[in-house]
């Protein structure tokens, strides 16, 4: 039984280190094309923010889900049932 609740929160662990490193590896790439379109061409910037707001704000959602799932894993987790 131990081995199994350390197999639960090691897959957690792992689970929220990549949507991390995911997450922040996507916000760098998103910001650097931003960075890139508004150069280009100025008098887009604020269409181009917006809509990389709104794409931010999705994967936001996304990974707070994420941390509905893993409490779910933690607390309401059918293997461990005694």
């Amino acid at each position: 039984m131990e081995s199994l609740y350390g197999s639960v929160f090691s897959a957690i662990g792992w689970i929220i280190g990549l949507a991390f490193l995911g997450n922040g590896i996507g916000f760098g790439i998103m910001g650097s094309k931003i960075a890139e379109a508004v150069g280009r061409n100025p008098e887009t910037k604020s269409d181009v923010i917006h809509a990389a707001l709104t794409v931010g704000l999705v994967i936001t959602l996304l990974l707070l889900l994420l941390f509905a799932f893993v409490f779910l894993l933690l607390y309401f987790n059918p293997l461990l049932t005694q």
